[in-house]
């Protein structure tokens, strides 16, 4: 509030010194980028309650036999997220990070998700797959895990669905 005032002052007229006033003004921007960053925090606890989030995670395990280029998510038949991967991103996959997908609200109770998955397999073939998943929702958070693992000894790589609790 002080800060707010000395600003109103300079603004009628009032003399500051320059260091003091910058002081005030550095003070004011760090306050006013934590409001900011708070407005941001709750506007997503509005937008996604606790009670009625689910988030749906990729990871890829290994990758000796699957690159993915794109995947499209559907959750109860509808369109919920497509991303198209960077190599910087297909790096990081193989490197053992785990990427958000989709965060979504839904109701409790079952729920169907359908991944559609392009990439490049061995010998650098295309592949094209979809996987079926469903999960019950249940009060809180929901994690639900698409992972893309390496079958050795079919040497194909093998996608599938898991809960994360």
């Amino acid at each position: 509030m002080r800060r707010v005032v000395l600003l109103l002052l300079l603004l009628a007229g009032a003399q500051l010194q320059g260091s003091e006033l910058d002081k005030d003004l550095a003070e004011f921007k760090r306050d006013v980028l934590e409001v900011n960053k708070r407005l941001l925090l709750l506007e997503e606890e509005l937008l996604f309650p606790a009670d009625t989030q689910v988030g749906i995670y990729v990871s890829l395990d290994v990758g000796h036999f699957f690159q993915p280029d794109s995947i499209t998510l559907e959750m109860d038949g509808e369109v919920l997220a497509s991303h198209l991967y960077t190599e910087k991103e297909i790096r990081a996959l193989k490197n053992g990070a785990v990427q958000r997908l989709a965060l979504a609200n839904v109701k409790n109770g079952t729920h169907s998700l359908t991944a559609f998955i392009t990439g490049i397999g061995p010998q650098g073939r295309e592949i094209r797959r979809g996987v079926n998943g469903e999960f019950d929702k249940a009060h809180g958070r929901h994690f639900v895990q698409l992972h893309i693992e390496d079958d050795t000894v079919k040497q194909q790589p093998r996608f599938r669905f898991s809960d994360w609790r």
